[in-house]
């Protein structure tokens, strides 16, 4: 019996035993085939530390190489919470807050984390940097980074845009070409023995490639005399905004484009959303007069009168419809030229009559309104042209004065640059190319050909009428002497809930230069100027600001 009694617990052990050795030669078996991989992973992390290497942003030049948007050189700073001691943290805890600008609730949170990599604080100044290595905290240490630096602050801030803290391209050029501008990432692994000490760092490593380099049209000069005659003007007539751009009429190169209010590219993290607007590209507005150059562009073309043409205008007081349309003050009889020139509304509205809705419509249309350029920017809308079987009674006595139709300052830039350019419409853009560090080649944009508006006659034609209007009428504040200048001046009654405002308006010039051969073309726009609103008043002297001080330096360019 006491034999027996032992055996049967003897067995009992030994098939425990077995049960044992099964079970775990099953789990040694499941991690040889099933977990090494998983398992290898993580032993590898604990030994292996991947740092990505952040590659240098492509830099963003004028058409003359002057750097616009440049990449520097930064120290950002990071910290290993898992190896770092109490004694660190607590250092880390007293020192940094102050230097680094931070809580330190949101210090000791970062700190508390159970990771080998946290930041800390990104993109450093070299002063806050310095003083964080003269602490010599362990467990902290720097990663060398770029951060993009504007050197002009405000210029060309609209075309330009900005980068964020990660070098991504967030506004304007630097979000239309991110992918061109921001390079590749490399990487690089930290080898560390058993107690977690670093052994090697450049196992696996592979470099990061640098961004492509953005070469615009933009030339930094005009861009410079340009924003200065809009932002003079734009304080001393009160306007709620502004916007100029200038192109080169034979290529369609945007030379200048700016808009106020604006903002610093290198605080735009405070700037407004409303600062940041590029409103030449996406902000739209009736016209006004300066639409007149499509309604003399398209009467000319189709011989519906001549410039000698006699044309009465009704002293003042014409019917359309239901509707008395009105000129700024009463006009007896004019030829088409003076009808121009005086920028009459109704000699305007009834050579439209003569020509109709549907030819207006297609002169409209050619002249690029109505629908987008195809301009390198973001944001661009197109504006409103009505078709034909969408007006009404009345809308041959407004759409033909530049009411009933949208557009924005930059579509009236390029209709002007298209009669200055003998009746040819350019597609306007604003990168010349792009290229690499060694000055490769990468993709270059050639000027294009989007459309003859009207033929070579009756653009010149047009331009002598235009020439007429700054030297006899409502222009006269955009005369340059010894230089022939065209252009158009608009003054355009803001719609407020729904009804033509009396006090708001939109005062506009167009214009280019010199006639015989157009250098530049432009338009001024100013928003709710006041007390002063007209085109003539307001717009025209900063065009003729602007095209001085362009003109001598286009000049003194050529013989550099």
């Amino acid at each position: 019996m006491y034999i027996r009694k032992h055996s049967l617990r003897f067995s009992l052990i030994f098939l425990a035993v077995i049960f044992c050795l099964l079970g775990f030669s099953i789990k040694l078996i499941f991690i040889q085939f099933f977990r090494s991989e998983h398992l290898a992973g993580l032993a590898s992390k604990q030994h292996k530390h991947q740092i990505e290497l952040e590659p240098t942003r492509g830099t963003i030049f004028d058409r003359r190489m002057r750097p616009l948007g440049i990449s520097v050189p930064v120290y950002s700073l990071y910290a290993n919470p898992r190896m770092m001691k109490e004694e660190a943290k607590a250092k880390a805890l007293e020192k940094l807050p102050e230097l680094l600008s931070i809580s330190p609730e949101l210090l000791s949170k970062r700190l508390s984390r159970d990771k080998y990599f946290v930041w800390l604080e990104r993109k450093l100044s070299d002063e806050v940097a310095q003083k964080v290595r003269a602490l010599r905290i362990p467990g902290l240490d720097f990663i060398k980074e770029s951060q993009r630096y504007y050197p002009n602050q405000y210029l060309a801030a609209h075309v330009i845009g900005f980068a964020g803290v990660d070098n991504q391209g967030l506004e304007g050029l630097e979000l239309k070409f991110d992918k061109y501008l921001k390079g590749e990432l490399g990487r690089t692994q930290i080898v560390r023995d058993a107690r977690r000490r670093e052994l090697l760092m450049d196992r696996a490593f592979v470099p990061p490639k640098d961004g492509f380099d953005l070469v615009l049209t933009i030339d930094e000069t005009i861009q410079y005399i340009a924003e200065r005659a809009l932002d003079k003007a734009f304080k001393k007539h009160n306007a709620k905004s502004a916007s100029i751009v200038v192109i080169d009429p034979g290529t369609g190169e945007i030379l200048a484009l700016a808009n106020r209010p604006t903002y610093d590219l290198g605080e735009f993290t405070s700037s407004t959303p409303e600062s940041r607007t590029n409103r030449a590209v996406v902000y739209f507005y009736e016209p006004g007069s300066v639409f007149k150059i499509v309604t003399a562009s398209a009467a000319l073309e189709e011989d519906i009168v001549t410039e000698k043409d006699k044309i009465f205008c009704e002293n003042g007081k014409y019917r359309v419809g239901n509707h008395i349309l009105h000129d700024h003050h009463p006009l007896g009889t004019l030829t088409f030229s003076e009808v121009i020139e005086q920028s009459s509304n109704i000699g305007t509205t009834k050579v439209a009559q003569m020509m109709g809705p549907a030819v207006f419509y297609k002169y409209a249309k050619r002249f690029g309104f109505g629908r987008k350029t195809g301009v390198d920017l973001i944001g661009e809308v197109s504006g409103q042209l009505k078709p034909p079987r969408k007006w009404s009674k009345t809308s041959i006595g407004a759409l033909p004065i530049g009411q009933e139709v949208t557009v924005t300052p930059l579509q009236l830039a390029c209709a002007i640059g298209a009669v200055a350019n003998d009746g040819v419409y350019m597609k306007p853009f604003v990168v010349k190319y792009i290229k690499d560090k060694n000055d490769e080649l990468i993709k270059a944009f050639e000027p294009k050909v989007i459309d003859r508006v009207v033929s070579i006659d009756t653009a010149r034609r047009v331009k002598a009428i235009l020439q007429k209007v700054v030297e006899h009428g409502t222009g006269k504040k955009a005369r340059v002497k010894g230089v022939a200048v065209g252009g158009k001046t608009g003054t355009a009654q803001k719609v407020v809930n729904g009804a033509y405002s009396h006090s708001k308006f939109y005062a506009s010039f167009i214009g280019f230069a010199p006639v015989e051969d157009p250098r530049i073309a432009a338009v001024v726009v100013y928003d709710e100027p006041h007390p002063n609103h007209y085109g003539g008043t307001v717009a025209a002297p900063v065009f003729r600001e602007m095209l001085v001080d362009t003109l001598k330096y286009i000049e003194a360019s050529e013989y550099e």
